[in-house]
């Protein structure tokens, strides 16, 4: 392959990456390939001039694909191929060059990442010998086929593998009017998956607020209708639907904090705590309805812990899990608070509840997920608790966990960073939540 025909492939694969990313992704990456573009026609000229004033012809080079920035045989031109070939390698997005027969002739590290896991090369392979994934040969297929682009989203590996925006465009390969395809491999993964969390959440939240909702217009018809003069019925439904608002204020409470939350837009302040006195706060606190409940609420943090994190969101984490311990427990059950010690301090919610069937502990952290979804309603629960509880507990610099065995109770545990006692000593430390930002993806 000659050194002409290597520059020719890098411009029109630089230019068509630096257009696409210029389009859909941010104006970073644009300039970023559009200035290699500008620097390849620069080499370009250069390398030319050289050959217009050299004697012998340039030795062939290999036809390899990243071959496009393999070193030339001629001395002098080293420098330039080397360049070439780190420009090609450090590119973020997958390219493939193939001829008419559907052959590779051409790749750079990325595509190979994709293809084998840079194992091994893919030259003079065909595209069906890559990957069994019809979308990717159609659209080599009819970008040759048309003498056009062709554009199409690629889902590699089944539903959990990543996601690709595949551009092919046509092109000369070489002055004989030999036809080939070049496609690039763009991963749109995350944003793929982030359009899937939007889309589940506002259907989620569709639907928690179409059910208060609906009762309440239900109750308000009834009373217009005929029930006004009856002033037991009356109150009922009233209380009905004073019960529903509440419920749809909580729910759109936790939803703006989960936002603020995720968007790192919380601030916690780092400072040294007391643990037992903030669980007696947090038991007290639920102490009537634990009661009512016949739940049994007991704090076994040892009097002299102290812990590092922002007071009022540590007991806001406590509140939600104590609060969930009490509502799914048993008749005459307990809920019991403890801290242990360790690498990182371990606050551990136990209950002698039902516990959560296997199937379910690796999904409880998400928003809106239920185990039980008709109880937890009917007990006035929105179903971001917990999500809340996770990101907080990130937002900190720890973890939250669950241990749960069906029909033994569950044991939720905080985990947070333990801080050196000299510290104590220093002014509350502030702390936006950047960790909670990327809590979507997990």
């Amino acid at each position: 392959m000659s050194q002409r025909f290597k520059l020719i492939i890098f411009l029109i694969s630089a230019g068509a990456a630096g257009f696409a990313a210029g389009s859909v992704w941010n104006w970073r990456v644009a300039v970023a390939l559009i200035l290699s573009l500008i620097a390849g026609v620069f080499l370009a000229s250069w390398l030319l001039g050289n050959r217009a004033n050299a004697k012998e012809p340039s030795a062939a080079a290999d036809s390899s694909a990243l071959e496009l920035g393999r070193r030339a045989q001629r001395p002098e031109h080293a420098h330039t191929s080397a360049l070439l070939e780190a420009m090609m390698n450090g590119m973020r997005e997958g390219m493939l060059v193939v001829n008419d027969d559907l052959r590779v002739v051409a790749s750079n590290r990325k595509a190979r990442e994709i293809f084998s896991n840079g194992e091994r090369g893919l030259e003079s392979l065909r595209l069906s010998e890559l990957s069994r994934n019809p979308s990717i040969n159609s659209a080599f297929t009819s970008s040759l086929k048309n003498n056009q682009q062709a554009e199409i989203k690629v889902e590699m590996m089944g539903p959990s593998g990543p996601i690709f925006d595949l551009r092919v465009v046509p092109l000369r390969l070489d002055e004989a009017g030999t036809i080939g395809a070049m496609g690039v491999f763009f991963d749109i993964t995350r944003l793929e998956r982030l359009e899937r969390v939007r889309q589940e959440f506002l259907s989620n939240v569709s639907h928690e607020l179409r059910t208060p909702l609906t009762a309440i217009i239900a109750f308000v018809e009834t009373l217009e209708d005929r029930r006004i003069d009856d002033p037991e019925n009356s109150r009922r439904f009233l209380s009905i639907i004073k019960k529903n608002a509440d419920r749809m204020t909580n729910l759109i409470d936790d939803i703006l904090e989960l936002s603020e939350i995720e968007a790192g837009m919380v601030q916690v302040k780092i400072e040294p705590i007391s643990l037992r006195l903030l669980v007696n706060d947090v038991v007290t606190a639920l102490g009537s309805r634990a009661t009512s409940s016949n739940v049994t609420l007991a704090n076994e943090v040892p009097e002299d812990v102290t812990v590092f994190a922002d007071a009022r969101r540590l007991e806001q984490m406590l509140s939600n899990l104590v609060h969930n311990a009490i509502k799914f427990n048993r008749e005459n059950g307990s809920v019991t608070i403890a801290h242990q010690r360790g690498a990182r301090d371990r606050i551990s919610i136990v209950d002698t509840g039902d516990g959560i069937p296997p199937e379910h502990v690796k999904r409880i952290f998400e928003r809106f997920y239920r185990v039980d979804r008709a109880r937890s309603r009917e007990m006035g629960g929105t179903g971001l608790g917990l999500a809340i509880v996770k990101h907080l507990a990130r937002a900190h610099g720890g973890e939250v966990r669950v241990e749960s065995t069906a029909g033994e109770g569950s044991t939720f545990v905080i985990e947070l960073p333990v801080e050196e006692v000299a510290q104590s000593e220093d002014p509350p430390r502030e702390r936006l939540s950047e960790r909670a930002a990327h809590a979507t993806q997990h």
